[in-house]
């Protein structure tokens, strides 16, 4: 099996170079759509196009995909894609329950996914060496499908021909943890694997940073009121590792194990035993919320915490660390690129140095737009390393 998808590669390649010169390449189902929310989220970062590959089409693969079609930054050359078959992968990338249609326009031509007019391999390997990274020009390759979240698991990927693995989740080993705005300054270009940390990890760091760097957090406690995922059951179903995780996720507020704050503690090593958390899982389909209650080692107002906050989303943290005062709720975060949105109306404060913050994060779109930062991030870090 992984003989036959590595020859298939070859000769697709060889198809695509005579193609390439064909005005008819782009000649089959056309799939135009518009609508989609703008994917800049104000962070500059000056490069010429890099060549990535999605291993994995799945939620985040699919956002990750839309949100490098809008960038000038990116070329997506290869999509790993499990077993979707093409127009299946067309159906899937232009339609979506919460984002909406792509704005892009999508067109199938045989294995080829063609966004905006650029031309995509698609494979169906099981293997992702056979894929043939570096021959499709993926240099740089999100691993979305869950599965290959360590150095060895990533390996293979690596041994297609890909420079380097990023993961858009919790590394399941000892892979360096990257928080754009956090602590991206930690990657040298030494390693090969890298992990994004999850959603809500993103969702809290950057408040957290903030925060500690200012009034020096003691301890602290977090609650993501979380919304539902792919991982839960439509209705009550069977999970003997998690009882309560089986029931229906569309129809309880469930509580749940979270490691996204002691993940904080990664990227914010002075914080380590001082900080951790748990979930609730809620019955809608994006957008979630952190509550992180602290201690304060140094004693502030609440509107002193809001007036920094504001400072720094305006300023070193922009498209990081959001702030609205205004009396938003959810949905109104849909689409919102920002890595966390410091809500000022929501906050309390019992006495100087103990106080409840509230931050907004869009756990699909926000992250995915992480994902793709730290592609560009370690690509032009390894840019200058070469040069």
């Amino acid at each position: 099996l992984s003989q036959s998808c590595h020859l298939r590669t070859i000769m697709k390649l060889a198809v695509a170079a005579i193609l390439a010169t064909s005005a008819t390449a782009f000649t089959a189902s056309s799939f135009n759509g518009a609508g989609l929310r703008s994917a800049s989220n104000g962070v500059a970062m000056k490069m010429e196009a890099t060549g990535m590959g999605i291993n994995g089409f799945g939620r985040i693969g699919r956002l990750v995909t839309r949100i490098m079609t809008e960038d000038e930054g990116c070329t997506v050359n290869a999509i790993n894609a499990g077993s979707a078959t093409t127009d299946y992968m067309a159906y899937q990338y232009k339609y979506d329950t919460i984002h909406g249609i792509a704005k892009s326009t999508v067109e199938i031509d045989g294995d080829f996914l063609v966004l905006n007019g650029n031309k995509i391999q698609t494979s169906r390997c099981r293997d992702p060496k056979e894929v043939g990274w570096g021959a499709l020009g993926a240099d740089y390759v999100c691993e979305s499908t869950g599965i290959f979240l360590t150095k060895e698991k990533a390996q293979p990927i690596i041994d297609g021909g890909a420079k380097k693995v990023i993961y858009s989740a919790p590394a399941k080993d000892d892979s360096q943890t990257i928080v754009m705005g956090v602590n991206q300054e930690e990657y040298d270009g030494s390693e090969d694997f890298v992990s994004c940390a999850s959603c809500t990890t993103n969702g809290l760091a950057p408040m957290v940073k903030a925060v500690h760097d200012e009034y020096d957090i003691q301890e602290a406690l977090m609650t993501t009121v979380h919304a539902m995922t792919a991982t839960q059951a439509v209705v009550d179903s069977s999970s003997r590792k998690d009882w309560r995780g089986g029931r229906a996720a569309s129809g309880n507020i469930i509580p749940s194990s979270t490691g996204a704050a002691k993940a904080v503690t990664k990227v914010i090593p002075s914080l380590k035993g001082k900080l951790t958390g748990m979930a609730f899982r809620v019955p809608t389909i994006d957008v979630s919320v952190v509550d992180l209650t602290a201690k304060l080692g140094k004693e502030t107002t609440y509107e002193e915490i809001c007036a920094m906050i504001k400072s720094k989303a305006e300023g070193d943290m922009k498209g990081f660390l959001g702030y609205s005062d205004e009396p938003l709720v959810s949905t109104d975060f849909e689409g919102d690129l920002r890595s966390s949105i410091f809500d000022a109306e929501a906050g309390i404060m019992l006495n100087p140095s103990f106080v409840k913050l509230v931050a907004w994060y869009d756990n699909e779109y926000g992250y995915s737009g992480r994902v793709v930062d730290l592609m560009k991030h370690v690509a032009l870090v390894d840019a200058k390393v070469t040069a």
